[in-house]
């Protein structure tokens, strides 16, 4: 069969990535001041999408910036004051520190606009309920005029999403121009497979495999040493991925507003709140709080950790070990 190898969920194919890149990479490059080894024309499939996380300790994944970055998209949103409080480095991508352009891949899917006044995601959905076998599902991300200001800090990494249902399950293709293999494709793929998932939801349908294809694959030199940090740690048992329940643009709504309060610390978010919340979307404002706790109180209660499920309670715990209780993740 022609096409890139499958893997059962995105960590193999995570670590079989770094180690080509480390081992046997195709070319060394320097660009925009780093340094790199690449390899070219890269695909691979995940065989089920919605085990997007992988749990190695040494990576220390931020599973609450993943979140947040799926919720800056799915809302349609380009500001600095959302996704910056969870990523700051973000800031230095700004031409006008204010917005994202490239990064913000919200707005060109997500938004209202043209002549039908529909987003690129209403539209493809609604030419799936029409038409599910069709070809044309695809959305648009880099545009054509990225590039006129060579010194553009802010270019799209993807070039497009596409959706293909086939036999009740709703299919996802990634095209990407470049990813950084440690950093980027983490983030891309867990946002773009939430995304996935989130359609097939809305669809009624089940969600089937997500496919990957980038033009350059890098690994930049300045993260080799993390890399061989991932690499030599063996593969541990992995926690089974929780299916996201029947979803409405009115749920997203409410998880989007309670991200917004406790990004102020206007409030916080504790057991006996957000109880008319499926328990899927409750995990995810309780990563939110669990945020707010480590950014305004500088530590952690057991309290708010017993609000999360034992998979992303390990990562915290990973990504975090200071701000832990007196005898956990110590």
């Amino acid at each position: 069969m022609i096409g890139g190898p499958t893997f059962p969920t995105f960590e193999p194919a995570y670590r079989r990535v770094l180690t080509e890149l480390r081992d046997q990479p195709a070319h060394s490059t320097w660009t925009r001041g780093k340094a790199a080894v690449e390899i070219t024309n890269v695909s691979f499939t995940i065989a089920d999408p919605r085990a997007r996380t992988p749990y190695i300790a040494a990576r220390k994944a931020n599973i609450i910036f993943n979140h947040a970055e799926a919720l800056w998209y799915l809302t349609g949103r380009d500001d600095l004051e959302m996704i910056a409080h969870y990523a700051p480095t973000l800031r230095k991508f700004s031409a006008d520190g204010y917005t994202l352009t490239g990064t913000a891949y919200g707005p060109r899917l997500f938004t209202t606009g043209g002549a039908d006044g529909r987003s690129q995601f209403d539209r493809v959905l609604a030419l799936l309920r029409s038409d599910a076998d069709s070809k044309r599902a695809a959305m648009i991300i880099m545009r054509p005029d990225e590039l006129v200001d060579p010194a553009n800090p802010d270019v799209a990494c993807t070039l497009g999403l596409q959706f293909m249902l086939r036999r009740d399950r709703l299919h996802m293709s990634a095209y990407m121009r470049g990813n950084d293999a440690v950093v980027g494709m983490l983030g891309d793929i867990f946002a773009f497979t939430f995304i996935q998932e989130f359609a097939a939801r809305l669809l009624g349908v089940e969600v089937g495999t997500y496919s990957h294809h980038v033009g350059s694959m890098h690994l930049n030199m300045e993260d080799r040493e993390k890399v061989d940090a991932i690499l030599a740690e063996p593969p541990r048992p992995t926690f089974r991925p929780v299916a996201m329940p029947p979803v409405t643009m009115a749920i997203l709504s409410e998880v989007a507003h309670w991200e917004e309060r406790l990004r102020a610390n206007s409030c916080a978010f504790g057991a006996d709140d957000g109880k008319g919340m499926h328990p899927y979307w409750r995990q995810v404002v309780a990563l939110f709080e669990v945020h707010r706790q480590i950014t305004q109180d500088g530590s952690l209660t057991p309290e708010k950790l017993d609000l999360l499920r034992p998979g992303h309670r390990w990562l915290i715990e990973q990504r975090w070990p200071s701000q832990q209780p007196t005898g956990v993740g110590r």
